[in-house]
């Protein structure tokens, strides 16, 4: 009996041990399945979330779509039809065009040139034979390939070069002042030792001129500073009445004291459009620097008034330094806007950028070359595809100049 007993008891303890086990496993199944029913249900509502957001983020397709389409149509196709034009022969009122093989435009075909001296008259030999010589362009073949002639006669083109120089000296003489005076009165309205009362209709006032038309701008400069014989524009009447007039000497001697012919003057001309410029722009520029210093911390010119700094200290240490990506912006947008100067020009001159073509700028010269005279629109396409490299080596330069050199040496520390 007491060895049966012992028997069961063994049995019952054999029982046990193998029964934890199954219940540790039982147990372990029942936590992995909640932890797999938690996960699903993340998963449902992931999905869920995902999927809501999906649809309601395909209406950002739509309200962009207009954007998309119009720089497609208007931006980016007539800029990749401009590089194709300027690899062709296309010229005159022909709607057709070639990529190669093409009248050489210099010669017309014919392979031979005429000599001409600086007046533009034929230079002739002793015998009064016109001299005539190969075609330096077509090499005397008559036929050219048209991307090679084009984009070769624009790095040779004097006029072009020319054009380039008149809209930096234009763009300079615009700029300087307009930063430089923007500058100062963003720093003295922004000033908050100063205070100054209504400096939002200060800033109404003098942002109101970029609102005006450049025609109409142009048109009201050029009516005032008018020559017009006997009936002389307003600026000609008001130095009338103080006995301000022009001498002239006539060819048999005699002098004579008649109105200013303003438009004849380079200096007055090109100082006139810079002004224009100037007006139009600099409350533009005034806007954008104030908008940078007010992203500038004010905690910062409280600690150096705390320390003694003054206005001109605090300007000069904080505002400043702080101020460079704003005007790296201004000073990149605004090159690209002089590169494309064109209307002030066109309307405040004789349509050439006279006199003596000093007021012709880059997008004036392309505006003769394609769509007066012969209408060159393959040489006129070359040369705005000059202008846009142009434009992108000295964005590439000013950001190499304006980018901050501690920065740079910083990462190259880090480097090494």
């Amino acid at each position: 009996m007491q060895k049966k007993k012992i028997d069961n008891e063994i049995n019952a303890d054999l029982l046990q041990e193998n029964s934890q086990p199954c219940e540790q496993d039982s147990a372990q199944e029942n936590v992995q399945e909640n932890i797999n029913e938690q996960k699903a249900l993340k998963e449902v509502k992931i999905k869920k979330v995902i999927g809501h957001e999906a649809r309601t983020n395909r209406w950002g397709y739509f309200f962009v779509a207009p954007f998309v389409l119009a720089f497609l149509i208007f931006n980016f196709w007539p800029t990749i039809n401009t590089i194709i034009i300027s690899a062709t022969d296309l010229q005159g009122l022909r709607n057709d065009y070639i990529f190669y093989d093409a009248i050489c435009p210099s010669c017309k075909g014919e392979g031979l040139t005429v000599e001409v001296d600086e007046t533009g008259s034929l230079v002739m030999d002793v015998f009064g034979n016109i001299i005539e010589y190969d075609c330096g362009a077509c090499k005397g073949t008559g036929r050219v390939l048209p991307i090679a002639y084009n984009y070769k006669r624009l790095v040779n083109d004097r006029f072009f070069w020319g054009a380039l120089g008149n809209t930096f000296i234009i763009w300079m003489l615009n700029f300087i002042p307009q930063l430089g005076f923007a500058l100062i009165l963003a720093i003295w309205l922004s000033d908050t030792q100063l205070n100054l009362v209504g400096k939002g209709l200060f800033r109404a006032i003098v942002y109101m001129p970029n609102l005006l038309t450049a025609a109409s701008v142009a048109l009201l400069f050029r009516s005032l500073f008018g020559f017009g014989g006997h009936v002389n524009a307003p600026v000609n009447q008001f130095l009338r009445i103080f006995d301000i007039q022009a001498t002239v000497t006539l060819a048999n001697g005699e002098v004579v004291r008649e109105a200013f012919n303003f438009f004849r003057s380079v200096p007055f001309t090109r100082g006139l459009v810079a002004f224009i410029q100037w007006w139009m722009w600099y409350g533009h520029t005034l806007i954008l620097l104030m908008a940078g210093i007010t992203s500038i911390p004010t905690s910062l010119y409280e600690s150096a008034t705390v320390d003694g700094a003054n206005s001109r200290q605090t300007a000069w240490y904080i505002t400043l330094p702080l101020l460079r990506p704003m005007m790296l912006f201004i000073l990149v947008t605004s090159m690209i806007g002089g590169m494309q100067m064109f209307d002030i020009p066109f309307l405040l001159t004789d349509r050439f950028g006279g006199p003596d073509n000093k007021i012709r700028t880059t997008v004036l010269y392309q505006y003769n070359v394609s769509f007066m005279g012969a209408n060159d629109r393959a040489y006129g396409s070359a040369i705005s595809i000059g202008i846009f490299i142009v434009t992108i080596i000295l964005a590439l330069m000013i950001f190499f100049f304006m980018q901050d050199r501690s920065d740079l040496k910083k990462r190259k520390g880090g480097a090494l």
